[in-house]
């Protein structure tokens, strides 16, 4: 059985449970609390040196990390990820945009907001990611005006790491208000057969 280090909270780990959820996938969820840097400690850098989660355990002494890989790792084979050349490289195009123009914007105004509780050091940091933010949602809402998903006619990863920090953006300062074509596509992907939500076990 799989065995999933993570935090019920964080975007990137949410990810990882809705894919094996949906794939009907049995696992082990392990919390890691990052704010008691339960990530650093001699036992969990022994697992994965780069001190983050989320973290699949494959089978013993066998881990994989970075959420997206993850994601890759779990859904080749499966109705998740396409079988088209084109399409596959476009899932893989979607998810590389979600972790450098998306996730470093959005998800990081999110940590400092609900994580960090907003501290006055950081308002300098959270007003540089809003234009970059907003940017990565104009795209998102660009590209969803003509299409239903991100990466094929269907729902595949690309939605899902999208998805995972998307729909709970306004936790970071973002409204999505005048993103009609996001919130519907949001409204789809919570749609799906066996959704659910961020913070289920």
């Amino acid at each position: 059985m799989y065995k999933v280090y993570g935090d019920l909270y964080s975007g990137n780990c949410y990810k990882v449970k809705l894919l094996l959820v949906q794939l009907e996938q049995p696992f082990e969820w392990v919390d890691i609390d990052i704010l008691k840097q339960e990530s650093r400690t001699p036992e969990f850098l022994a697992k994965n040196p780069n001190g983050k989660i989320p973290l699949l355990e494959i089978e013993p002494e066998t881990y994989l990390c970075e959420s997206n890989a993850i994601l890759y790792y779990l859904s080749e084979g499966t109705e998740f990820f396409p079988s088209d050349r084109l399409e596959r490289a476009q899932t893989l195009q979607w998810l590389f945009f979600e972790q450098y123009s998306h996730e470093p914007n959005i998800a990081t105004s999110r940590y400092i907001i609900r994580y960090l509780g907003a501290p006055e050091e950081y308002k300098p940091v959270l007003e540089a990611k809003r234009g970059p933010g907003y940017a990565a949602l104009d795209v998102m809402e660009n590209h969803l005006t003509t299409q239903d998903f991100f990466a094929s006619d269907r729902y595949t990863i690309a939605d899902i790491g999208l998805y995972a920090y998307t729909h709970v953006a306004h936790e970071g300062g973002f409204d999505l208000y005048s993103y009609p074509a996001i919130n519907a596509w949001l409204a789809r992907v919570k749609s799906q057969a066996k959704h659910v939500t961020m913070s289920a076990r």
